[in-house]
């Protein structure tokens, strides 16, 4: 029986508190952090984000306590570096060109390739690893769970500020992250053979040198026995974090038990998925995306409540049921980005919602 484990990773903007600007850490809070948590405090791109990555958690019970711990240590740290740290998809008003990049060869390879897409890409998102032992089952899974992207990245919407206007989307981020190569919901592989071919031909072609270089929406881990679900903005909340974390681990299981069953989700093409992905960036959960099934269009809102009814028969199994439940709040209270919005439509000004992000960030921690 398969075990599906998971595995969450963040990406947390670093935040002057005075200016409320991003600022480098100077890869204090990652060597700060390394006597605590070895490796699972990371330096990216930019010197003003820090990642981080929990364990190989069993349940979800056992990701929110390794969020919730992560969470508190760089908050921590960020603390007495006289820092904070936010968790959003995008900053609200700084700009990508003041922002350093991190002093590694890697980095430097990536910006001399990419140039300006690389540079400009000063984004935060949520990474979510489901365990699928078998690599054929993990493609199989990976191709039938691309109908439901972009149903969670709704829920996930946190990104509607860049560079201090009002982008009128709820999730700028990935419009952002579009201007790399290898993004964005992949094509359907009939096998783990042609998943596979591919890598191989773009290694061999100095596409890419490693099979990492595959950023898309979600993809089979090249090293790791997972699925990893990187559509997400980064969310303000552990619940919301934890919420879909759940969420991607019954869609796994549900497609599983399904194929168990012999049987299976229809498989749409990747410009069917795209119109609703495009929908979710634009409206996030306020807005309607397409039932290709009954070729209609149907309140996102309805398609999120079936979601959970779909999954509903395997989520007591692994235990998740309270976490998932979370979805209701966000449907009643809205996404990180409808509050973000509310925030600044109170006051027209973006540092009390950097404030709100910040604060929120640590909520419950």
């Amino acid at each position: 029986m398969n075990k599906f484990t998971l595995g969450v990773e963040e990406e947390f903007m670093v935040i002057d508190p005075v200016t409320r600007e991003l600022t480098s850490h100077e890869q204090k809070i990652v060597d700060g952090a390394q006597k605590i948590h070895e490796d699972q405090v990371k330096a990216e791109m930019h010197q003003a984000v820090v990642e981080v990555g929990t364990h190989i958690c069993s349940n979800t019970q056992e990701a929110r306590a390794e969020v919730t711990k992560l969470r508190g240590t760089v908050a921590q740290l960020a603390g007495d570096l006289g820092l904070r740290i936010g968790a959003a998809g995008t900053h609200p008003f700084s700009h990508w060109q003041h922002q350093l990049i991190t002093d590694h060869p890697r980095y430097f390879e990536i910006v001399d390739e990419m140039q300006e897409a690389a540079r400009s890409n000063l984004i935060f998102g949520l990474h979510v690893h489901v365990g699928i032992q078998s690599r054929d089952m993990a493609i199989h899974i990976a191709n039938q769970v691309r109908y439901f992207l972009p149903h969670v990245y709704a829920l996930s919407t946190n990104s509607p500020f860049w560079e201090g206007r009002n982008t009128g989307f709820k999730s700028f981020r990935t419009k952002v992250f579009d201007k790399f190569p290898r993004t964005g919901i992949p094509d359907y592989f009939s096998s783990i053979e042609e998943y596979d071919r591919y890598i191989k031909l773009l290694v061999k072609t100095n596409c890419i040198d490693n099979a990492k270089k595959i950023w898309w929406d979600i993809r089979v881990h090249p090293f790791f026995e997972t699925i990893e679900f990187r559509i997400c903005d980064c969310p303000m909340l552990v619940d919301e974090t934890i919420a879909f974390t759940a969420l991607f681990q019954a869609l796994c299981a549900k497609l599983y038990k399904l194929r168990s069953q012999n049987m299976k989700f229809i498989n749409y093409s990747r410009a069917l998925i795209n119109e609703n992905k495009w929908r979710a960036a634009r409206y996030g959960i306020d807005g309607k995306m397409i039932d290709f099934g009954k070729e209609m269009e149907v309140n996102t809102r309805s398609l999120v409540l079936e979601l959970l009814d779909f999954v509903d028969d395997v989520v007591d199994e692994l235990g998740s049921r309270d976490d998932l439940a979370y979805v209701h709040k966000i449907l009643e209270h809205g996404t990180g980005a409808d509050r973000q919005l509310a925030v600044y439509n109170q006051s027209n000004n973006f540092v009390d919602v950097v404030d709100y992000i910040t604060s929120q960030t640590l909520k419950g921690i």
